[in-house]
């Protein structure tokens, strides 16, 4: 399946990451694609940016090399309520947002009631456009409640291709990750591929999560990033795009 657009990629500015904005977008523009949203981690997560990285992002161009850069973060789900680590002031001025559960950061006890309804709150934020790798079996979610909430909420799942990597650290990626794409297609759920890339030459890279979608036969119409404008219609933030 080809996409116009990677929508989950980090720069040196993570902290454990290995390339520049600037190269992360010139591979991305050799790998021909029309856009790539840098989604830099949020600032819980340990050694990545300060606040005022995110707070500076406006003075960086939207195209570089050809291709439209959205930028953006994944940021963290902390707790219960589905708070997150950037204000909304800085939220609503990004082009994409990623919420993600991470071991570091994630405050409550890793019940499957309690992921659950962690995503479903980090949902209703009006600035939350995809739920970033839903599928580790170390943060247990119920996989109908996720699914029917997306739906409600127009919030895109993702399908992360570093989760599914044979010597990932996540863990059961797979058969949650089975599961999650079987209901989305049941109910019409968009999902979006992401690279989770750390690294230029992963950018846009899905073998693993493209196996996922042969398995289930997954209909390319309920892929987002399939299409660059398409993507852009389906975030909550692609109306100030």
């Amino acid at each position: 399946m080809r996409v116009e657009i990677d929508t989950h990629t980090h720069t040196l500015a993570s902290g454990h990451a290995y390339n520049t904005l600037n190269e992360m977008a010139q591979a991305a523009a050799d790998k021909g694609l029309k856009g790539l949203a840098i989604t830099e981690h949020a600032p819980e997560m340990p050694g990545t940016c300060h606040l005022f990285y995110f707070q500076n992002l406006r003075i960086v161009p939207r195209k570089k090399y050809g291709i439209e850069l959205l930028l953006g973060t994944e940021l963290n789900i902390m707790n219960v309520r589905g708070e997150t680590d950037l204000p909304d002031s800085v939220l609503e001025r990004l082009d994409i947002a990623i919420a993600s559960i991470h071991m570091p950061c994630f405050k409550a006890e890793r019940t499957i009631d309690n992921v659950t309804a962690a995503y479903e709150k980090v949902m209703e934020h009006p600035y939350v456009d995809i739920i970033g790798h839903p599928d580790d079996g170390r943060f247990p979610v119920d996989m109908k409640r996720l699914v029917k909430k997306a739906k409600e909420t127009g919030t895109l799942l993702e399908v992360n291709n570093s989760s599914l990597r044979p010597e990932g650290f996540r863990e059961n990626t797979k058969e949650n990750c089975l599961e999650m794409v079987k209901e989305c297609k049941a109910h019409g759920v968009m999902i979006v591929l992401g690279s989770d890339s750390h690294l230029d030459a992963d950018i846009a890279e899905y073998p693993y999560a493209e196996e996922i979608l042969r398995e289930t036969d997954f209909p390319e119409e309920l892929v987002a990033n399939v299409s660059l404008e398409k993507l852009k219609a389906c975030i909550k933030h692609g109306k100030k795009l």
